[in-house]
Order: C-alpha cells, then structure tokens, then sequence
C-alpha cells in the first residue's frame, strides 16, 4: 500500500472542521480551526501524503480562512461544498486551573451535517469513489441524517468494490449522539460491515460496547470481517492485529501531555502514512506512537510543523 505525491488527491478524510476559540492562560481568546478528522487529514498531508478533505462549509470570512488553512497545510479543498448563506460550526475551549479542558459547541446549523443531502452531493460521492483510502470517525457519523449515513454508507460500498480501503476511529463521543445509545450502535453495526482498518481506543470502546480489554476490541472488530485492526491504549501499549497475529507495541517514550488534544488524531496520521509509505503494521505502530508524542508535547491539535516528522 504506497502512495505518489506525484498523484492527484488519493486519500480522502471526511468530516467537520470547526471554527474554534481558544481561551489562553491571559483571559484572552485565540482563533483557530480543528476536527478529529481534519486534524489527521493535516498530519496526512505533512507527512507528504495527497490528501482531500471532505466537509461543508459556508461562504462567510471564517469559511475562507479553513480554505486558507487547508491550502497552507496541503490538504486538497476539491471535496470541499461551499453553501451560501451558512456558518462553519464552532466551538470554546477552556482550561481550568486544575488543568481541566472544557469545549462548548454551537453546531446543530453546521453545513456539514447536510454533506450527504446537498444539490450537488454527487460530487463527494465521485471523489470518494475515485479514492484509494477513506478515513473518518464516528464524530463523522453523528453529523449526518439517517438518509445522509444511509447515502454515506451506499458511497462507501461502492468505493470498496472500485479498489478503495476504509479506515474508521470510533471515537464515541456521547454528546454528538445526544446519548442515543442504541441508535448509535446501531449505526456503528452497520459502518463496521464496510471497514478495512480499524482504530479504535480502547477507553472508548470500553464505554460504547463494555470491551473488558484490548483483545475484546479486536475480537469483536474481527467478527465483522475487518482485518487491520490498531487499538490504541493511552500510554500503554498499542495492540495490533492482523492475518491471525496479534502484537503490543509499547509507546517508545511515555511523556507527560502538555496538551492531550488530538493526540489520536495523530497516532491515526501516523499509522496511515507509514502504511501508505510501505510499513507493516507493528513498525506503522511505532511511527503512530512517535507523532501522537510529539502532538501532546504541544498546545492546540495543529502543532509547529517541524514537531511532526515521523521518522
């Protein structure tokens, strides 16, 4: 599994990206932009990657400045949707003094969450086909309708049988699914049907399916076909699983986070470049670790550049 740069966007990330406001230890707010999604899909493209982002977005000032960002960073806009008249959902983000963070969110009018049922959603429908490898989260899934992950899922079906590989972090978010539980594993049931690598964390699997362990994870990633499977653990060891063989790759170096934000977000960049880059999945492991230790040695989900060399 490799990857020319010489190639138009082959990857494809498909999710939000936020407009967000960052309240610093001076009282004063900074303006930045993140997603899960968006986030991986920035380390992708630093890690020499081509790579689209699929969202949608308004036509207001804060709208160009993710179209800026994106072009700095690499990240391919040609999956983005462009709705006039709407804004970019956004968030706040607090520390407390006890170093505790709290995130507020004003989302629910976000033109993402109508990716799948725009005039013209077509369009993200032929990129995600023509793509080599899809990756998004369960974030991603608690944006759409039913009849948007109804279409979502149909896309990815059609992407797998055109060659295309399916990569999916669970990250279960409870207030994304308004703590419907059943409905949320019910839409997860689906989506694993039609997932090539999985990367889930373990905390959260352990909250959604009541996983006692790792192994429990990829046990029960197994039942459905699924035949790269990383859970990530924390500090802890990363179980990888593949063809029959189970392997723990430890963290090469526990580190204290400076910020934990979006520290699997990188670990998924990591693991995916390296992969795409020719690595076997232990060795991607210890490149995930590497990038997910230098992402929480720094504040914000978009660290300094030089920060994220992989190797």
């Amino acid at each position: 599994m490799s990857e020319q740069k010489a190639e138009g966007p082959r990857t494809i990330c498909v999710g939000e990206v936020l407009v967000e406001l960052k309240r610093g230890n001076d009282g004063r707010f900074a303006l930045s932009c993140g997603g899960d999604a968006f986030n991986t899909a920035v380390y992708l493209a630093r890690a020499g990657l081509n790579v689209a982002f699929a969202t949608a977005i308004g036509d207001d000032p804060y709208s160009e400045s993710i179209i800026a960002l994106m072009a700095a960073e690499g990240v391919s806009a040609t999956a983005v949707m462009r709705v006039g008249g709407r804004l970019p959902g956004l968030c706040l983000v607090e520390n407390s003094q006890s170093g505790d963070r709290s995130i507020r969110y004003w989302r629910d009018g976000a033109p993402v969450r109508e990716l799948f049922e725009l005039p013209d959603w077509v369009r993200i429908a032929e990129a995600l086909v023509a793509a080599k490898l899809i990756y998004f989260s369960g974030i991603t899934l608690s944006l759409f309708s039913t009849t948007g992950l109804g279409r979502f899922l149909a896309v990815l079906e059609a992407a797998r049988q055109q060659g295309a590989k399916v990569a999916f972090d669970g990250n279960f978010r409870p207030r994304g699914w308004k703590g419907e539980l059943s409905r949320t594993r019910a839409v997860f049931l689906e989506t694993l049907k039609r997932i090539d690598i999985a990367l889930p964390t373990f905390d959260d699997e352990a909250v959604l399916w009541g996983d006692p362990s790792p192994e429990a994870t990829v046990a029960r990633l197994q039942a459905f076909g699924i035949g790269e499977i990383v859970v990530k653990n924390g500090p802890n060891s990363a179980l990888v699983a593949t063809s029959g063989n189970q392997e723990f790759v430890p963290v090469p170096e526990v580190v204290v986070p400076v910020d934990a934000t979006a520290a699997g977000d990188g670990f998924n960049a990591g693991y995916l470049a390296a992969r795409l880059g020719g690595e076997p999945p232990a060795q991607a492991a210890s490149a995930a670790h590497r990038l997910a230790g230098s992402v929480i040695r720094h504040t914000g989900a978009l660290v300094p550049r030089a920060a994220t060399a992989l190797h």
